[in-house]
């Protein structure tokens, strides 16, 4: 089974196939993905790359952990779990239900 890597401090211009070439060099590639903003398709500047086994992980780990490229400082490591996230959609905060601060909205005098 494969190793998910977390690779952060990417360049916005770095693409999944330039992710999948640069750790490509050492080991297999089962999968890489650039994660990117849902509304705007920007680069979120990090991404997940699986390696084909826990040896061609390590090797990715330790040679690119900390080296530049393209400008920046990479951080590569096992990828944790997904946390849950809270369900739900925003509700309104605060006092009043957004209808003029604590009063509610209504006159007081």
């Amino acid at each position: 089974m494969g190793k998910k890597l977390y690779v952060g401090n990417l360049s916005y211009s770095v693409s999944s196939s330039d992710l999948e070439e640069l750790l490509s060099r050492h080991g297999t590639v089962q999968s890489a993905e650039v994660i990117s903003d849902r509304v705007t398709g920007q680069s979120k500047g990090f991404g997940f790359v699986e390696m084909a086994s826990e040896e061609e992980a390590q090797a990715a780990i330790s040679a690119l952990n900390g080296q530049v490229h393209d400008g920046r400082t990479l951080t590569v490591n096992e990828a944790r779990p997904r946390e849950p996230r809270a369900g739900g959609g925003g509700g309104r905060g605060g006092y009043g239900g957004g209808r003029g601060g604590r009063g509610g909205g209504r006159d007081r005098y």
